[in-house]
């Protein structure tokens, strides 16, 4: 299985001139936690709910003043779409993220995969196993 295979491919993209006010909007509107800062198809930032918190609102800055350039964590850990689920939970754990940005080839960005979608995984997986088990164990 690879990265491409687990990814999402719609993701949440902004440009590093817009608003953090337009930012947070947009990960409401989405229901995300965090906006990939994308130039020219690629991955320059990432812009998370966790960031607004403490860049922006606990050093008492202005949303409206700030933009998604100021706050985001540029050039972010990226994972290729051919790679294997274990070395992307090796590049997440390496970069201490979340969430990382898929990118192709040539570097453009071709979706998202978080923790969460690792964990939905890691949860079908022991389901299949518990399945078998089932099937190999004596009646009781």
């Amino acid at each position: 299985m690879t990265v491409q295979d687990i990814a999402r491919d719609e993701v949440v993209t902004t440009q590093p001139s817009a608003s953090i006010a337009d930012v947070a909007a947009t990960m409401r509107e989405e229901n995300v936690g965090c906006v990939v800062v994308a130039e020219d198809g690629r991955p320059t930032g990432v812009v998370t709910d966790r960031d607004v918190a403490l860049r922006i609102v606990a050093d008492g800055e202005s949303p409206e003043e700030m933009t998604a350039g100021d706050v985001m964590t540029g050039d972010p850990a990226t994972i290729p779409t051919d790679a294997g689920v274990f070395e992307l939970t090796e590049a997440m754990s390496a970069a201490a993220v979340r969430r990382m940005p898929v990118v192709d080839d040539g570097g453009s960005l071709a979706g998202i995969v978080t923790l969460d979608d690792l964990n939905r995984l890691l949860v079908d997986e022991m389901g299949e196993l518990a399945d078998v088990v089932e099937a190999e164990s004596p009646p009781y």
